[in-house]
């Protein structure tokens, strides 16, 4: 089975039901399998052949799904961008990942344009919103409508032929690296397929099911809610972020919304909200979280506001997509675990050594399935010290990085990361990346991050600057130096000038002591 399947055997059984609400757009099955058909036919006519990488970078809409979807119909590969990706990360990932097409909007024109100029594979973008003739093609890339690529085809001609099989990637997901340069994570057709499997059998989907989104399709939580949707004909209410809650609840009621995803910024802005009690979520059927665990005091304050709704907590890892759940019924015994290995997947927690640990002993998390990804594009050294010979002859199995352990009945708990990634707001961030953006900054001698535990949103960043000598920089221009250059996630919470760092035997900075520094703000 390939992912576009999913699309296409929901259409085929119910043509006319609505599959996707965006804003005041009421989208069936029929329309957006068509619609795809016809980007799918458009890529082709631009030269697009099987396993070429296509970019999505696109705010959450129809037209981001539609794509996806052409993208795959095209025997291509998609990448789903974040929309508040900067000109050189967008760069790196152009020319790393050798992008033929980009589909994008307007708002992203300048961005799109510096990243292009030095882009060394793209020949062609994609605007949503922008009529040809306002960019018109040169020797080097071609410009092209949204809606010329809808119009290029007719509906009756909507039969593609596919050459893909299961074992070939569909999705390379970017996430951030440990050196600074975010590694893209290859999908197979298998991988999706088989995390979508797992994830809808646990959670129970069924055809009635109506999920809101309001996380970015750029984040694997957040595109998977579309992709599962697809998979068991429910029906998705796409939103572009949780900014206007009020908004986002009304429309959860007028939907009849029955799941809602979230990770724990979202339910602590819930929780601040005022007469709740007062609205009726009586449609809703589940809600889950991943990211970081809920502290149990949200989720007694989430049972206060949903008492029929069953609430899952979840890990993953975008390597894998997600790695386990922990079954409502269980979640009073088993509060700060994240539950065990999901359907068709086997999880261990081992030595340095490789060998399983006991229960309550701290070890690295091992994952093996056919969730897990083949690697990581480019990467062949990276993709070796993660996925490592498994337990049978010829598999490789997933080293997450991630130190946990279990109780005597094999429920996991998170410890922490092995290296210095930050997990913030469900990514994770790389410091390097933070502190080379800082150190950019004329005024900026050192600096060095670190992320922190926080309630809300797992780890808070935390950046320490030292200044040149007789040069200064206040807190609201670094911030606002971060904003203009990193994604909004990756933008650090605190900034703390420092006047000298500690530093280990090595004359490296000592993080550790750094980490001590913050406990006593």
């Amino acid at each position: 089975m390939l992912v576009q399947h999913f699309l296409e055997q929901s259409a085929g059984k119910s043509p006319d039901k609505i599959a996707l609400v965006v804003g005041e757009n009421r989208l069936t099955y029929a329309t957006i399998d068509e619609r795809s058909n016809q980007i799918a036919f458009f890529l082709r006519s631009l030269g697009v052949n099987r396993q070429d990488r296509v970019a999505i970078f696109l705010d959450n809409s129809a037209e981001s799904v539609i794509a996806l979807f052409g993208v795959l119909k095209a025997d291509a590969i998609f990448l789903m961008l974040s929309p508040t990706l900067k000109t050189q990360k967008l760069l790196y990932i152009l020319n790393d990942c050798g992008i033929d097409t980009i589909i994008t909007h307007s708002n992203k024109n300048k961005v799109v344009m510096e990243a292009a100029s030095q882009s060394k594979t793209l020949r062609h973008i994609i605007w949503v919103d922008r009529e040809k003739t306002e960019y018109m093609a040169d020797d080097r890339i071609g410009h092209h409508n949204f809606a010329e690529a809808l119009a290029a085809t007719s509906p009756s001609s909507t039969v593609l032929s596919s050459r893909n099989i299961d074992i070939d990637l569909a999705s390379v997901i970017y996430t951030s690296g440990s050196t600074g340069n975010p590694k893209g994570v290859m999908l197979t057709h298998l991988n999706i397929v088989s995390a979508a499997t797992s994830i809808t059998t646990y959670l129970e989907n069924r055809e009635d099911d109506i999920i809101m989104s309001t996380l970015p399709l750029s984040f694997d939580y957040g595109l998977y809610q579309v992709l599962m949707a697809f998979k068991f004909g429910g029906t998705v209410v796409l939103e572009r972020s949780f900014t206007y809650p009020y908004q986002i609840i009304n429309k959860m009621i007028q939907e009849r919304v029955t799941g809602f995803p979230g990770v724990p910024t979202i339910f602590a802005i819930f929780f601040g909200l005022k007469n709740l009690d007062k609205i009726d979520f009586s449609n809703l059927r589940y809600i889950t979280n991943t990211a970081a665990a809920l502290p149990p005091t949200h989720i007694e304050k989430l049972r206060n506001i949903f008492p029929h709704v069953k609430i899952f907590s979840m890990y993953g890892l975008t390597e894998c997509k997600r790695v386990s759940y922990l079954p409502p019924d269980e979640i009073d015994r088993h509060p700060t675990s994240v539950g065990k290995g999901m359907p068709n997947e086997e999880v261990l927690v081992v030595d340095e050594a490789g060998n399983q640990v006991q229960p309550g002993v701290v070890g690295e998390l091992v994952v093996r399935g056919s969730n897990v990804m083949p690697g990581y594009w480019g990467l062949p050294e990276e993709t070796a010290l993660v996925l490592k010979p498994g337990k049978y002859p010829g598999e490789r199995m997933l080293y997450s990085g991630d130190l946990f352990k279990t109780d005597e009945e094999g429920y996991l708990y998170f410890v922490g990361r092995k290296d210095d990634m930050i997990k913030s707001k469900g990514e994770r961030i790389s410091p390097k990346e933070i502190e080379q953006c800082l150190c950019a900054i004329e005024s900026v001698a050192e600096a060095a991050v670190i992320g922190v535990p926080d309630e809300i949103l797992g780890q808070a960043i935390v950046a320490y600057v030292r200044c040149h000598d007789g040069r200064e920089i206040s807190e609201k221009q670094a911030l606002k130096y971060c904003h203009s250059h990193l994604e909004d996630f990756a933008v650090p919470k605190f900034i703390r000038f420092i006047s000298s760092f500690p530093k280990t035997s090595s004359d490296k900075i000592d993080k550790l002591t750094l980490k001590e520094m913050e406990t006593q703000q």
